[in-house]
């Protein structure tokens, strides 16, 4: 990271300036914040950056659309029988605004100050610390508490997800496999055996090298839901016959959709290694046609899915496939292997926020401690999901509980933060907006986790025989 000490220049202008009483205010022309920080500040953090490895724009939406066309598409349909066809489809479309935004508002922060520490790139967490530390006074003694609130809940989250890819890996070849050799291969047993391979994509060194990965995944992703919106076209039932609206589950719905759509974790690592960062923001920016095709393709896989299993819709749609046909059989392999090689992207997450915080400790032998490092979590989230081979109350439980405080709550109360000093908006437009996100994300947080957990709790509790 590439750090200039401050120089006591102006900060970066803000994208409302408040209305100072007493004086008329001027409508300008609106110029970019690279435009109004320049204008007072030589300082371009942009043109500063300095990457060994730097990702172009189409890299970066693959790695985008990998991290966001995920397993959580699998359970789309589940979702939507969650909340029925039609309220799926509206609520699909509000989760994904949030999301976006959200991510979109993290970025826009992380650009602002990286003009006013004189800073080239930032982590979520970097930016958290910064933005409380810069702003209002009585924000400055929260700084280290956000960093490392941060840091922690981004290590959960994405250790969680990394063994909820595992379990889905080896629930789909497992169909597979006890089809064709005629066996009962429990997935524990799978889970473990995927051990090694799971460890030798870990090992891949950096996001450069795992471009090409993700593109690979991209195209198996792509192909199996191909073959599965095949399967979900063909006899399809009556709408009539389905839910519209369901009320009562929409806890299972958002926490679910929450997971598969947040990304807010390898959004500011995909920023940071860009070639041209300034490009990730923007109405036709990397972020925003990223999250606009996975929204059409989840409402699209979400709606078909649940509209021709109805409640028999299993929590990953591709266990809803008939096994004896082989187009079936190539989507659970394909989808596996998808899942597999998105692998290596979650864990780059858990991996960075790790090695961050011993790096400085291991000099002597750092590449060496770095692998083993790799290695130790990567085992230890086989472990957890060998202990917990479930699929939608796992994901629903890290998007309840993980992901809408660090994809909804966090972001907005940075961007409080950021503009305390300079103004919220006409009519404090911007505390109003960020009012209603955090609502909807304790609301997320307190519904989604209860459910969860009391899936989780009912999954494992013994039967009376």
């Amino acid at each position: 990271m590439v750090n200039i000490a401050d120089s006591g220049s102006k900060h970066a202008p803000q994208e409302m300036e408040q209305f100072i009483p007493g004086t008329k205010h001027k409508i300008q022309p609106r110029k970019s914040d690279a435009e109004q920080a320049l204008a007072n500040n030589d300082f371009d953090p942009f043109a500063m950056r300095d990457n060994e490895h730097p990702t172009t724009d189409n890299e970066t939406l693959t790695h985008l659309l990998k991290a966001s066309l995920g397993t959580g598409i699998l359970g789309m349909p589940f979702a939507f029988g969650a909340s029925g066809l039609v309220m799926g489809i509206f609520a699909t479309i509000f989760t994904a605004f949030i999301c976006t935004h959200c991510s979109y508002v993290l970025v826009k922060c992380g650009h602002k100050l990286y003009y006013k520490t004189r800073r080239t790139k930032m982590t979520f967490a970097e930016i958290a610390e910064t933005a409380f530390q810069k702003g209002p006074k009585w924000s400055r003694g929260f700084a280290p508490i956000a960093k490392f609130s941060i840091l922690f809940g981004m290590f959960l989250t994405y250790f969680g997800t990394c063994s909820v890819y595992t379990v889905i890996v080896a629930k789909n070849f497992e169909q597979v496999l006890n089809h064709w050799f005629d066996t009962n291969i429990s997935s524990r047993l799978l889970i473990c055996i995927m051990l090694v391979p799971l460890i030798l994509i870990a090992w891949v060194p950096n996001l450069k090298y795992l471009a090409p990965v993700s593109m690979v995944a991209n195209v198996f992703m792509g192909l199996g839901l191909f073959i599965t919106f095949y399967y979900l076209v063909q006899d399809l039932p009556s709408l009539e016959t389905r839910k519209m609206v369901a009320i009562g589950t929409l806890p299972t719905f958002f926490s679910i959709t929450i997971f598969a759509m947040e990304a807010i974790g390898v959004v500011m690592p995909l920023e940071n290694n860009m070639k041209t960062p300034q490009n990730f923001l923007g109405l036709c920016g990397v972020l925003s046609q990223g999250m606009s095709g996975v929204t059409l393709v989840y409402m699209l896989l979400g709606f078909l899915g649940y509209l021709h299993y109805g409640d028999a819709t299993e929590q990953s749609i591709t266990l809803n496939l008939p096994v004896h046909e082989w187009p079936a059989q190539a989507v659970k392999v394909l989808i596996g292997l998808a899942v597999y090689c998105t692998f290596g992207l979650q864990f780059y997450v858990c991996l960075e926020i790790v090695w961050d915080g011993i790096k400085e400790k291991c000099t002597k032998r750092p590449v060496f401690v770095n692998y083993v490092l790799r290695t130790v979590l990567v085992t230890a989230a086989v472990v957890l999901a060998v202990s917990v081979p479930t699929i939608a109350p796992f994901m629903g439980l890290i998007g309840a509980f993980c992901f809408s405080i660090l994809g909804l709550i966090f972001p907005v109360l940075i961007e409080i933060v950021v503009h305390w000093d300079t103004g919220f908006g006409a009519y404090n437009w911007i505390v109003w907006k960020n009012i209603i996100i955090v609502i909807c994300g304790f609301a997320a947080l307190i519904f989604g986790s209860e459910d969860a957990i009391r899936q989780i709790i009912a999954e494992y509790k013994p039967t009376a025989e």
